[in-house]
This record gives C-alpha cells, sequence and structure tokens, in this order.
C-alpha cells in the first residue's frame, strides 16, 4: 500500500496550528462534560435475578465477579442440560421441564473489508478514523475525519488496484459468514445446543452496529461475543470491543434482560494451536528430497526446512500502552511449534517471526516481514514455508500482501521453494475448537465488555484516564449503564457549541486547502508559499 509522504503529514500538522487554540479549549470544555456526565452514571446493579447473584460493593474488575456462572444466570444449567447429551433432535436449551427456554447468540466480530472495487474509499476512511488506528494528541481529535479522508483519498488508488489483484474485493466476509454457519451447525450436532450466530464488522458492512441491532429483534437473552482474533490487541478485538461497550453504556435499557460474555483471546486454546499446526505439517511435507539437498547444499549450517511466522503489525507505542498482543503472539508462536515438533519425524524444521503491514513513518514491532526475508535469502535458505498467525481467514494482507508482494521478495532473495500455509477459513478443526469455545464461555464466569477493555488497556492509547474512556459496572458482569439525560448543563452545552461551530469555520478552511491539493498533486508548499518546501 501506498505510504503518505512524510512532508504530508508535516504539513498537515503545521497547518492544524491554525485551529490549535480553538482546539485546546474545546479539548478541555469535552474533557469538563465528560467528567460531568460520567458523574451521573448510575453503578447499576446486576441485571441478572437477584436471587441469584448478589450486588457486589467491591470496586474491582476480575475480584468482584459473582461465582455464580452465565448459564446460572440465565437460569439454564448448562451441566445437566439436555443440550448436552448429544440429542441431535433436542432444539431447546433447559435444565428441566420448569426451566424457560433462553435462546443463545454467538457475536463474532471481525475488521471487515470492501466487496468492490467502489467500496475501497469508504472502507479506508472508516478504518482512518477510528482513533484506535490513528492516534492523535487530544487537542486535534476533532481533526481525525478530515485526516482520514485525506489519507483515504490518498491511499485508495493504490488499494484498488490490490484488490483487484484478488479478484476486485475481500473475502473476509464470505469466509466469516462461513465460519459462523460452521460453528453453529457443530454446536447443533455435537452438543445439540441451537444458536444464533451474527457478524459484525468494524470498519465494512455488515458493520457492527447492524449486527446489533439484529440481536435485538431476536430478542438473545444469552450472548457470546467473539473477537476473531486469536490474540487481542487494543487496534482490532480493543476497538471492536470499545465500540460495543460505549453502546452497551448509552442504550443498555433497549437491549433488555440479555447478558453477555466476551472471549477476549484464544491463541493457546489446544485446538485452535492443533489445527494450526496441522496445517503447516501438511506445507512442510511437501517440500520433495531434492529440495531438501538443494538447502543443505545452500547452507550446510542450517536447517534445511524454514518457517516464518507472519503476524500483523502494531505500532510500538501500543505495547508500550499495555497492548498484550506482542506476548500473545510470541506465546502462540511458542505453542504451535511445540505442537508441530510432536508431529514431525525429525527435528529439522527452524522457527522464525516477523511482522507485516507498517504503515507510516512511525516505528512498529520488529522485525518487519520484509527485512526477514531478504535477510533469509543472504543466509542460504532455499525452503521456507509463511505462515499468516494472526489471520484466521483469507484476505488482502494474505492472497495480496503475503501471496504477491511477499513471495516476489523472497524469490529475488534467492528462496527458491516458496509455500505459504493457508488460512484456517473454515477447518473444521479450528470450528469445532470455535464452538467448545462457545460452550466453555456459557459456563465460566462472564466477563463482560467493559471488564475486558479495562483489563486490556483499552482507552489508555488515547491519552486519557480509563475511568474517563469507559462507563465500568462495578456491581455486575454486564458493564450496562446509561447517561442520564441531566448531567451536562445547558451552560456547557451552548460552550461546546460555540466552540464546535469555530473548529468548523476553520476545518471548512482546511478541507478547501486539502481539497486543493489533492485535485491539483501539488505539494501544501505550491499552495502556501509562506510554508517551507518539506
Amino acid at each position: 500500500m501506498t505510504r503518505i509522504r512524510l512532508r504530508h503529514y508535516l504539513h498537515i500538522v503545521v497547518l492544524t496550528f491554525l485551529l490549535l487554540p480553538t482546539q485546546v479549549a474545546l479539548g478541555f470544555s469535552s474533557q469538563f462534560a465528560a467528567k460531568k456526565r460520567l458523574k451521573h452514571i448510575p453503578v447499576s446493579a446486576n441485571k441478572l435475578p437477584q436471587t441469584r447473584i448478589a450486588k457486589s460493593t467491591t470496586p474491582c474488575f476480575h475480584s468482584s465477579l459473582s461465582p455464580s456462572r452465565l448459564s446460572v444466570s440465565t437460569a439454564i444449567d448448562l451441566e445437566s442440560a439436555d443440550f448436552l447429551e448429544d440429542d441431535e433432535s433436542n432444539s431447546s436449551i433447559s435444565s428441566s421441564s420448569s426451566s424457560p427456554t433462553t435462546s443463545v447468540g454467538v457475536l463474532l466480530l471481525n475488521l471487515g473489508g470492501p466487496e468492490t472495487g467502489d467500496d475501497v474509499e469508504g472502507f479506508l476512511y472508516n478504518l482512518f478514523a477510528d482513533p484506535d488506528i490513528i492516534r492523535l494528541p487530544g487537542p486535534l481529535t476533532a481533526l481525525q475525519g478530515l485526516i482520514a479522508l485525506f489519507v483515504s483519498k490518498r491511499r485508495a488508488p493504490k488499494s484498488r488496484a490490490a484488490y483487484e489483484s484478488i479478484g476486485g474485493g475481500s473475502p473476509i466476509l464470505e469466509y466469516s459468514l462461513a465460519q459462523a454457519a460452521g460453528i453453529c451447525k457443530s454446536l447443533q450436532q455435537r452438543y445439540g445446543l441451537p444458536v444464533k450466530a451474527y457478524v459484525g464488522m468494524r470498519y465494512w458492512k455488515p458493520y457492527t452496529e447492524e449486527a446489533l441491532e439484529q440481536i435485538r429483534n431476536d430478542n438473545i437473552e444469552a450472548l457470546v461475543i467473539l473477537p476473531l482474533y486469536p490474540q487481542f490487541s487494543i487496534s482490532t478485538s480493543g476497538s471492536s470491543l470499545r465500540l460495543l461497550q460505549e453502546e452497551f453504556s448509552k442504550n443498555g435499557k433497549r437491549y433488555g434482560n440479555m447478558v453477555h460474555t466476551v472471549v477476549p483471546s484464544w491463541y493457546d486454546r489446544p485446538g485452535y494451536v492443533k489445527a494450526m499446526a496441522t496445517l503447516l505439517l501438511n506445507e512442510l511435507t511437501q517440500f520433495t528430497p531434492e529440495q531438501l539437498i538443494e538447502a543443505t547444499q545452500a547452507n550446510p549450517t542450517l536447517k534445511p526446512l524454514h518457517v516464518l511466522f507472519s503476524a500483523h503489525g502494531v505500532p510500538s507505542s501500543y505495547i508500550e500502552a499495555g497492548d498484550p498482543y506482542q506476548t500473545q503472539i510470541v506465546e502462540c508462536v511458542d505453542a504451535i511449534q511445540a505442537e508441530l515438533e510432536k508431529m514431525l519425524p525429525e527435528p529439522n524444521v527452524q522457527i522464525h517471526l516477523s511482522y507485516q503491514s507498517r504503515v507510516g513513518p512511525i516505528e512498529w514491532l520488529r522485525p518487519y516481514t520484509d527485512d526477514v526475508l531478504p535477510s533469509l535469502g543472504a543466509l542460504g535458505v532455499r525452503n521456507l514455508v509463511v505462515v499468516p498467525i494472526s489471520f484466521v481467514s483469507e484476505h488482502i494482507e494474505t492472497l495480496e500482501q503475503i501471496d504477491i508482494e511477499y513471495r516476489e521478495l523472497a524469490e529475488e532473495s534467492g528462496i527458491t521453494n516458496w509455500r505459504r500455509c493457508p488460512a484456517l477459513n473454515t477447518d473444521q478443526t479450528f470450528l469445532d475448537d470455535m464452538a467448545d469455545m462457545v460452550i466453555d464461555a456459557l459456563q465460566e464466569p462472564a466477563q463482560s465488555v467493559t471488564e475486558v477493555c479495562v483489563a486490556n488497556n483499552v482507552g489508555d492509547v488515547r491519552l486519557q484516564p480509563l475511568d474517563e474512556r469507559v462507563s465500568i459496572d462495578y456491581a455486575g458482569v454486564q458493564g450496562v449503564g446509561a447517561f442520564s439525560s441531566n448531567s451536562i448543563s445547558n451552560q456547557s452545552q451552548e460552550n461546546n457549541q460555540l466552540l464546535l461551530a469555530l473548529t468548523a469555520t476553520f476545518a471548512l478552511v482546511l478541507c478547501a486547502v486539502l481539497a486543493q491539493v489533492y485535485n491539483s498533486g501539488n505539494d501544501f508548499a505550491n499552495i502556501l508559499p509562506t510554508l517551507p518546501h518539506l
């Protein structure tokens, strides 16, 4: 993908100094208003049956959780429920004839992707308008949309060409829907549990908000939330869960008595690890004896087979802010390697790890995949399997970046025998493990979206105190609250409206400048001669 030149970023920063006084004032006013709202957020008692869960008075997140299970809170005893008896004819969930039928839903969260070339620019705008993707200092957050508009327009042509190279659009929705269907089928066949599955995409259709509306219409009573990201990151699972948390805090009453639980990460589940190791083993066994000999002749000191786990990168600042992603990636690779070694007839495989898909001039997790491939070639590596470790379905970064860009780079670097491990997609071992994950989540103590966000530092990346980023229901597991309609004074609203109007005026000027730059193809320095040409 096209990298926006550093000078464009610097020009934007220089121009936004014109807006800085207003933005600072607006930032202080917004923080003041947010504090007033949070003072009125009720720390409500859990909406679960009061005879089953006592209200907690201890303001901590995990230790204050009631030992009651989600199954108990929905009046279902999973240990004695009929659907655990492997009876495919059973279409209801009940522990006895006196227990009500409870509707169970599974919400799969994913990134999303453009289905056609016409969708690319809109998808990119949604992506870069997310403050969990592009972080701006507090006074500049009001410019998020403008910067997203500029970046998406500049990146769209090359991104559109990349999607054209894989058929014109992303297959991620097709695979996500197939995974949802596979999980439902596995739950029905192996546990007799009928569930409704929903797919909510963060940056393209069907949006998470659309999935939530359908969940409300279906009167789901128990919801298991599964991000389709094995490892947790602030920028992936965290962004989607933050969206859910904000929706639940504002509109909790719209969900009635629905309870939910989140599986924040699942990179270390035995079923997932086994599925990954099995796919990798299948690729390793495809190398011929002649190719093994070729590798040994190129460098007798190296093992003849090499595996490069290529994970999606994140900015290093995320890790410094407490993102567990890097730790979970390393632990995941170690677990897959250990499982693979049990399957291999002899230890002739060397494992490597790198990170791909960095954007912009800032520091991302190292080593970069496009640096590692030439290094392996220079060492004499001839046989290589690349494994997309943080992706569970094929999409642009596997089909285009790995299969086309990285393969070409590898071959230019002397890696003659290239293979790529497929993503899990609809692998049956993987789908069965996801179904097992749903059952486990229904039986284990519930984790609310709020608790998961707090535990994984979602919100810290915005440089704001966490208790000002999320409304926390200390009393229960739902994490559902509501803003008071009287929480913001009329004066504060008037001040915000005035400041917003001033900001909008300056923003329009900036939009005009950006539009002229984009249409002319010139730099800011050519339009504003007083600025140095960077």
